[in-house]
């Protein structure tokens, strides 16, 4: 059996596969458009896109809107397929990145980090721009379809629905990242049935995307048994040759141990996973790093009581400069063996997913 599309409103993937946008610069153009031309869904990251912009710390805003525009436009260059962004709800930035990303006519953004109420606001007639939020839960999902509609009078195109392995900031409190009641599957059910009653009250269909620790085409074979319509992934792209990282971090993953895999308290306010190393020991330890808030990037940082700065210090990982920073990852990072082609991947995904099936 092979793999199903995955149609978001008009827009139809040949493989159910969205790349997870992975912010500072990790996921820009170069790995979103060669995900859509492998048949999946490329995704840009929105947070802080402008991090190698010469004004980004005078003039954020600017900075941070120019360089997304130019990602989605770079990306539409090298692909006909279907790329979208990733906002974070969470960022200073998140209208005027929305608005860029609307006038660029970008197929998909994805908002998360937050609950996207006022999305829908956003669109003018004509513009085609699908709108999906990430969500944590059935509640969340059913929140946002009802705001939106009687607001709006506009369904969500799609939800991602992220699980607790995920890597990065992470919608949970700590001590459900472990408990068995916030499984990835279970929420994925959770979320299915708030759409069937969606779809029984107003007659559409809203694809529901599984997130967080996907690893491998059984793993996509599980989740879409369990009602998804697709998957999103962020860890197995990194390790591809079309990543937009710096070599150093990617093979960071290739390197990881089991017992390299930690959760952190971010500056931001959130739970994070990433991969363990000495900053992250330092800081550990109490070991503080001051700085003054160069980027202003995201709402709910408070730079006078935070022991670093996570803009710089995702932003040295990104470049390879691990004394200065650490590298965002999935629970299962530690499984990555290799660096490949996002081609081959997908192969490799495709391939998996049948043998799953037969």
């Amino acid at each position: 059996m092979k793999m199903p599309e995955l149609k978001i409103g008009h827009l139809v993937s040949r493989l159910p596969i969205i790349q997870g946008g992975m912010g500072v610069g990790i996921s820009m153009s170069g790995l979103a458009s060669a995900v859509a031309n492998a048949g999946g869904i490329g995704v840009i990251a929105g947070a802080l896109a402008g991090i190698t912009e010469k004004d980004i710390a005078t003039n954020g805003l600017e900075a941070n809107c120019r360089a997304l525009s130019k990602e989605i436009r770079k990306a539409k260059e090298k692909t006909n397929g279907i790329v979208g962004v990733n906002i974070m709800v969470v960022l200073t930035h998140f209208a005027d990145l929305v608005k860029t990303a609307i006038a660029e006519k970008i197929d998909i953004i994805f908002a998360g980090a937050g609950l996207p109420m006022d999305l829908p606001s956003f669109l003018k007639n004509g513009d085609k721009t699908r709108l999906v939020p990430i969500v944590s839960s059935g509640r969340a999902a059913a929140l946002i379809c009802k705001r939106w509609f009687n607001r709006y009078k506009y369904l969500p195109d799609a939800f991602v629905v992220e699980g607790p392995k995920a890597g990065g900031h992470l919608g949970f409190k700590p001590n459900q990242l472990d408990d068995p009641a916030y499984r990835l599957e279970i929420l994925i059910r959770e979320v299915v049935v708030q759409m069937d009653k969606v779809e029984s009250a107003h007659g559409v269909r809203i694809p529901v995307i599984a997130a967080g620790g996907v690893y491998n085409g059984e793993d996509i074979r599980r989740l879409m048994e369990l009602g998804a319509s697709g998957v999103q992934m962020g860890t197995r792209f990194v390790a591809t040759h079309e990543c937009d990282a710096a070599q150093a971090f990617k093979q960071s993953y290739v390197d990881a141990k089991k017992e390299d895999m930690m959760v952190i308290n971010s500056p931001v306010g959130l739970p994070g996973r990433a991969l363990k190393n000495q900053f992250l020991v330092d800081v550990a330890d109490g070991k503080r790093r001051p700085f003054r808030c160069p980027y202003h990037c995201l709402k709910t940082c408070d730079p006078e009581n935070s022991p670093y700065c996570i803009g710089i210090a995702l932003a040295m990982a990104k470049k390879g400069k691990f004394k200065s920073g650490f590298a965002f990852a999935g629970a299962n990072a530690f499984r990555v063996d290799e660096i490949v082609s996002v081609k081959e991947l997908m192969g490799i995904l495709e391939a998996d997913y049948e043998l799953a099936t037969a």
